[in-house]
């Protein structure tokens, strides 16, 4: 079954949802952590970026826990930049667990694929291209390959400057790599790489000649 391609940034609760959601959306899908982006301000920034040049989907669990996050998301980020999936409250327990939730019912984890899919559909680009009277044209995506090249994975000092890159583009210095090229691509792409990647290399040039 193809993939649904998602322009929109979708937040999750934790791993196991956004493992869930690779699994039929090809596009950047980000974690809170739990209650855990209450206490991170870096954090709280990102999604606040992230919303006002991508838009964002808040697709968290349909008990008490998520409607807490998703409350959080409302106060900290205009309405016109977010977009809310209700999870339908299905009696039942993910595989995982020992045990169901508090309300008994299924988080997003645990949620068919067919429902899935019919939450996300409305926000597929091709939904929204019928929808839209313009195209805008795609900016060109950075890779892999890209951070690669430029020395910012897989090379001597590449954690290094993979940090300087984290720093100039003021993205939260703990994110993974895949998730950095996600924000990144997401903030602008090529184009934006291009102007913090310049920013990224001088402050790792200072920083060195600074050391010796």
């Amino acid at each position: 079954m193809e993939k649904l391609k998602i322009s929109r940034v979708i937040v999750v609760e934790g791993k196991y949802d956004k493992i869930r959601l690779e699994s039929l959306i090809d596009g950047h899908i980000i974690t809170t952590e739990g209650f855990g982006i209450f206490r991170d301000r870096d954090k709280t920034e990102y999604f606040r970026r992230l919303a006002e040049a991508k838009g964002l989907i808040v697709a968290t669990d349909s008990d008490g826990a998520g409607l807490v996050i998703r409350n959080y998301f409302n106060s900290i980020i205009p309405a016109q930049y977010i977009s809310h999936v209700y999870i339908p409250g299905i009696p039942g327990k993910e595989r995982r667990k020992s045990a169901p939730s508090k309300e008994g019912t299924l988080g997003l984890e645990g949620m068919d694929t067919a429902t899935l899919r019919a939450l996300f559909i409305p926000f597929s680009s091709e939904a929204e291209k019928e929808d839209s009277d313009v195209n805008q044209p795609a900016s060109e995506e950075v890779t892999a390959l890209d951070l690669y090249n430029d020395g910012f994975k897989g090379g001597k000092d590449s954690a290094y400057k993979r940090k300087a890159l984290l720093r100039a583009a003021r993205l939260p210095e703990n994110i993974s790599s895949k998730a950095m090229l996600g924000a990144i691509n997401s903030l602008g792409g090529k184009k934006f790489y291009e102007t913090v990647k310049e920013k990224a290399n001088e402050g790792f040039l200072q920083k060195t000649q600074g050391n010796n």
